[in-house]
């Protein structure tokens, strides 16, 4: 979901070249005190506005972990322990980013941490390539091991990042995000269908167009918060519907008897984490999309607080992301970012404080440690969650439609990296089989379009923008970022 802000917070920060103090926002911003920021609101109001950040993020949260097991065949037990992995260790991510550890981890902003849907198809790739296909619990093993080190360098390499951002124009971030959530869209289309092998049925349909009409509707008749939580309204109203009417599955129903009423998470749970270069590549990639989407996120909340952003707050809100996924790939969660939509929020309800942020973060940890609420989650229908997982990614992709159209959509060239790009990603997420004719360690690349899709547009716009001819000067850096081509610095400058 993440991000509708992130593009225009990206090409905003032009000039971003490392140096500390050096500010990322708008000038209007400057000088201004953040006012609030730290300030403790009574114990009502903080419990009352904590709650609600957690359910404009709840949603959101969930959907990761159950996309990710209903494509990898897991079971009901494993998929329960996914989402009460993923709410706890949420909770931590967010602490780590809202309250700090020390000044160089966490922006200390009133922000929450969520797993980023930018993961899902990488990660499916890398359980499907480690166990030739079949999927199951043997592939979390390679998941999480790409996860560790992919959260490694991401810590390692925030104080560098700034110095790469001008290989992530606004061509580049907005193809990835587009090849994003029209790759997604294909998981949406199976759990939409209930995994339907020929013509699906009425039932499954009607649930995942009443799931989508729903989500339309709440955003149609109401604004502020009850707008920005339509999604889960679409997954709490499809799944009260299905129950009334006795279209649950019995197994996920039976679960939420069987499911023990407290429990942890604990590290390794699915086993000695396994490390394959192609799954810590593709991982990576999913982590340079993270952290642009971080530094949006950081630039947004910056604004709506009064705060001058400094390159300093982007690279502690980075190593909060690669501790947070660190933390991910040993509690058996996933990679983690900024939530957009409690960004959004916080703009919203004109709270600043970051501890409603924290105080929302405990609530996600209690939240974590409670298999019968991770049970009631997994007994919502396929064709429901895929009615609303179709919202979320078709959002994605139209994000990236708008982060487009800040380049210059008249240059050929940045008409080749999109079309390129877009075409590779739905020719291997259209036929996913064609993974299987290259070797086993190229598989990981062909087997999700948001990786190839990505990596296209990456080496694309390097060989059309940032390849120069010898005899011509190189232009400036936040020229690139705008979308010129450095060939064509004496023709811009004259």
């Amino acid at each position: 979901m993440e991000n509708n802000e992130n593009a225009a917070r990206i090409e905003a920060n032009k000039t971003l070249e490392g140096q500390e103090g050096k500010r990322l926002g708008n000038k209007s911003t400057k000088g201004v005190k953040a006012e609030g920021v730290n300030d403790v609101p009574p114990l009502g109001k903080l419990a009352l506005l904590s709650i609600q950040h957690v359910l404009a993020f709840y949603a959101g949260a969930v959907i990761v972990p159950l996309l990710i097991a209903s494509s990898l065949h897991l079971d009901a037990a494993t998929t329960i322990h996914l989402i009460n992995a993923d709410l706890f260790t949420c909770g931590l991510a967010t602490l780590i980013q809202s309250i700090g550890i020390t000044k160089k981890i966490g922006v200390r902003m009133p922000v929450i941490q969520g797993v980023t849907t930018t993961a899902v198809a990488p990660i499916v790739a890398i359980g499907m390539v480690a166990t030739n296909g079949k999927g199951g619990v043997e592939g979390l093993p390679a998941i999480y091991g790409s996860i560790i080190v992919a959260g490694i360098v991401t810590f390692l390499a925030a104080p560098y990042f700034a110095k790469l951002l001008i290989f992530f124009p606004p061509v580049v971030t907005g193809t990835v995000l587009l090849v994003m959530g029209t790759s997604l869209l294909a998981v949406s289309a199976n759990d939409f269908i209930n995994h339907a092998e020929g013509v699906p049925s009425g039932v499954d349909l009607a649930f995942g167009f009443g799931t989508l009409f729903v989500i339309v509707l709440v955003q149609r008749i109401f604004k502020g918060f009850l707008g920005s939580i339509a999604v889960l309204i679409g997954l709490v109203g499809g799944t009260v519907v299905a129950a009334m009417t006795g279209h649950m599955d019995p197994v996920a129903t039976h679960a939420i008897t069987t499911s023990s009423v407290v429990g942890i998470t604990t590290p390794f749970h699915f086993g000695v984490p396994v490390f394959t270069l192609t799954g810590i590549l593709s991982m990576l990639i999913v982590m340079l999309i993270t952290m642009l989407e971080t530094t949006g996120d950081v630039y947004a909340t910056g604004e709506i607080i009064g705060k001058d952003v400094t390159s300093a707050d982007i690279a502690a809100a980075i190593r909060a992301d690669g501790l947070s996924t660190l933390l991910g790939g040993v509690l058996n969660s996933f990679p983690y970012t900024m939530f957009a939509q409690n960004v959004g929020l916080v703009r919203m309800t004109h709270v600043k404080s970051r501890w409603i942020a924290a105080g929302a973060g405990v609530l996600m940890i209690l939240l974590g440690v409670l298999p019968k609420a991770g049970a009631v989650v997994n007994s919502i229908p396929s064709s429901v969650l895929g009615g609303a997982s179709l919202a979320l990614f078709a959002n994605v992709a139209y994000v990236g439609l708008q982060t487009i159209a800040k380049a210059d959509i008249n240059d050929n060239r940045n008409a080749v990296i999109v079309t390129t790009s877009l075409g590779l990603a739905m020719l291997v997420t259209f036929k996913p089989d064609i993974a299987q004719a290259f070797p086993a360690w190229a598989q990981v690349f062909f087997g999700a379009g948001v990786v190839i899709g990505a990596l296209t547009a990456i080496l694309l716009n390097i060989v059309f923008f940032h390849i120069h001819s010898p005899h011509r000067e190189y232009r400036k850096d936040e020229q690139v970022l705008g979308g010129l081509a450095r060939d064509d610095v004496a023709e811009h400058e004259d």
